[in-house]
């Protein structure tokens, strides 16, 4: 049997992680760690590019390391780090920067969203976030990244730095191929379910936190849009109610017309009920868990100094390449 295939991904501790969050990547990543060799990260170099509050940015970025443990993510099996402890990731950045051309860059969809959003904060981070994003993947050889919709783009733009290279210099990087989230693994805004669940939202009862505590949840829940029609259907004139079913189902392993028969002829006060039970006990363990975890900053500061002992090692060896074919002199 040969070693395993590399995957890599992160998520920036810019804000708290939602029930969106781990049903649509994290859960995920706990099952990939069993097949692949896994990198997973605190990108916290990303999350600059919107003003930070120095203590807020440290807490935040343990808060993510915990909440991944939390939800089982393995320091035994995976690579947790954070990105700012290992400098290859910027220095690789710069190298792919002289790579990529403007337009690629100013034709990013996400690009264009956040101008939009930051008129006071137009800063280049924003315009070359996808090359630092390139240099994470491509730094450890990643041969599969786990991506939703909204990040195909980024990762298109490191294939396309892979090859640029490979072709300019000999071949020095993989090519990763995306592994795309299972259909419905999109939650949608309680409030709003046109819109994705995100801890950005105005409303913050229209997402659901890792961290949220039981009660909580049951108000969050007991408030989520739905609509007259008063029948618990998966369907698309019902976006409220079809985003509850998807959680449901997503929860317990149920079909969607499993769950829609146990319903009929019951009102949406019962289904909410009882789908924040389902929410509650799937959460409270990971909540446990997490407060364990902070409780406990020796045992923290020991996992993300072994990962990125762990990661650097992979990490200079690719930079040393890059570099030699680049036409640096070595150290």
């Amino acid at each position: 049997m040969g070693e395993k295939k590399v995957i890599f991904s992160g998520v920036q501790p810019s804000g708290e992680l939602t029930l969106g969050n781990y049903l649509g990547a994290i859960r995920n990543w706990v099952d990939l760690q069993e097949k692949y060799d896994c990198y997973y990260c605190v990108v916290d170099l990303h999350s600059i590019t919107v003003p930070q509050i120095a203590k807020d940015l440290r807490r935040r970025t343990l808060e993510i390391m915990s909440l991944y443990m939390a939800c089982g993510i393995d320091p035994s099996k995976s690579t947790i780090f954070i990105q700012s402890h290992v400098p290859e990731h910027t220095q690789l950045s710069w190298v792919l920067s002289s790579m990529t051309y403007l337009g690629e860059l100013n034709r990013m969809t996400q690009f264009k969203d956040k101008i939009k959003k930051n008129e006071k904060n137009l800063n280049a981070g924003l315009l070359t976030y996808p090359v630092l994003m390139a240099s994470d993947i491509l730094l450890y050889g990643t041969d599969v990244v786990p991506v939703g919709e909204d990040q195909k783009q980024h990762l298109e733009l490191a294939r396309d730095l892979a090859s640029r290279f490979n072709n300019r210099y000999s071949e020095t990087f993989k090519v990763p191929e995306p592994l795309i989230s299972s259909v419905g693994s999109r939650i949608m805004d309680l409030q709003n379910p046109s819109q994705k669940m995100s801890k950005s939202a105005e409303n913050e009862n229209g997402y659901i936190l890792l961290k949220d505590d039981s009660e909580t949840i049951r108000r969050k829940v007991k408030r989520s849009v739905t609509d007259s029609i008063n029948k618990v259907k998966y369907s698309e004139e019902q976006p409220g109610i079809k985003n509850l079913l998807t959680i449901y189902s997503k929860l317990t392993g149920e079909k969607i017309s499993d769950i829609e028969n146990k319903y009929i002829g019951k009102g949406y006060g019962e289904f909410k009920e009882d789908i924040s039970e389902i929410i509650i006990d799937t959460l409270k363990p990971i909540r446990e868990k997490y407060l364990e975890y902070m409780n406990d900053k020796a045992y923290l500061e020991k996992v993300y100094k072994e990962g990125s002992e762990k990661a650097s090692i992979v990490a200079r060896k690719t930079l040393r390449k890059v570099y030699k074919k680049t036409g640096f002199i070595p150290r």
